[in-house]
C-alpha cells in the first residue's frame, strides 16, 4: 500500500528488455536508503518489486525491478528511456499518517494532458479519460495520478462533452509545491499519465456488474434435512 505522497522523483539508468518484460533500473537514494530484496516502490504509481540493489558512479542509491507485460500494456512505463524522470514513492508504514489516501499501486490505465491552465497559486490540469474509467472518478473524489494522490476538481457529464473536446476529462488543481515535487510540473498537452482510480470505486463498479446483492450477504442456504 502506498499514500500517493511522493518521496523524491528518480531517475532511469537502464532499461534492458527480457522476453515480453522490462527490468528497469532506477536512481533514487532516498527510497533506497532503507530498501531490501523484495521491498515494494512505486514508478510513477505503479508497485514495483526490488530485485537488485546498486550505486551510481555519483554515488546514487539504485534498485532494480522488473515490468512484466501487463504493466506494461496498462501504463506508461513502457515508454521509459535512461533519463527519464519517475514519481518514487516507498511503501506506507503502519505507524505513519495517511496523508493522502489509500493506493495500491495497481494502475488502471492511463490519461492524457488536454490542457494546462495556470491560475493565481494552481495550475488547472485538464486529463482526457477513456471512457471505461469515466464511471470511476467522481467530483471532489481521489484519484492518483502517476503516483501523485489529488483530488477531482472539475469533471464532465457522464453524456459526453459537449465543447469540442473530449468526450470524458476530469480535471485536478496542483499547487506549486507538487509542481516542483513531482514529474506531473514538467507535463506539456499529449503527454499521458497513469491513472488510479479509488479503490472502493472500483468494487462498486464490479458488484453493479453482477447486479443484485452479493451472495455473501444474501442469507445461505440451509438444506431442509439440516433445519432444526
Amino acid at each position: 500500500m502506498f499514500t500517493g505522497l511522493i518521496e523524491e522523483i528518480g531517475e532511469i539508468v537502464a532499461v534492458e528488455a527480457v522476453d515480453d518484460s522490462l527490468r528497469l533500473t532506477i536512481a533514487g537514494p532516498v527510497v533506497t536508503a532503507d530498501a531490501v530484496h523484495g521491498a515494494s516502490i512505486a514508478v510513477s504509481g505503479v508497485c514495483l518489486t526490488v530485485i537488485e540493489q546498486g550505486t551510481t558512479s555519483d554515488g546514487r542509491g539504485t534498485f532494480t525491478a522488473d515490468v512484466m507485460a501487463q504493466s506494461l500494456r496498462m501504463s506508461t512505463l513502457g515508454a521509459l528511456i535512461p533519463g527519464s524522470r519517475v514519481n518514487l514513492e516507498r511503501a506506507v508504514r503502519v505507524d505513519t499518517r495517511l496523508g493522502g489516501h489509500i493506493v495500491q499501486g495497481h494502475v488502471d490505465g492511463t490519461a492524457s494532458l488536454v490542457s494546462s491552465t495556470p491560475a493565481e497559486q494552481w495550475r488547472v490540469m485538464r486529463f482526457a479519460l477513456p471512457a471505461a474509467l469515466a464511471p470511476l472518478l467522481v467530483d471532489k473524489g481521489s484519484v492518483t495520478l502517476s503516483g501523485v494522490s489529488l483530488t477531482v476538481s472539475g469533471i464532465s457529464d457522464p453524456a459526453g462533452g459537449d465543447d469540442g473536446g473530449p468526450d470524458h476529462w476530469f480535471e485536478v488543481s496542483l499547487i506549486p509545491e507538487t509542481l516542483a515535487a513531482t514529474t506531473l510540473g514538467a507535463l506539456e498537452p499529449g503527454d499521458r499519465v497513469n491513472v488510479e482510480t479509488d479503490i472502493l470505486a472500483r468494487h462498486v463498479a464490479r458488484m453493479l456488474r453482477f447486479g443484485g446483492e452479493p451472495a455473501a450477504l444474501t442469507e445461505p442456504h440451509v438444506p431442509e434435512g439440516s433445519r432444526a
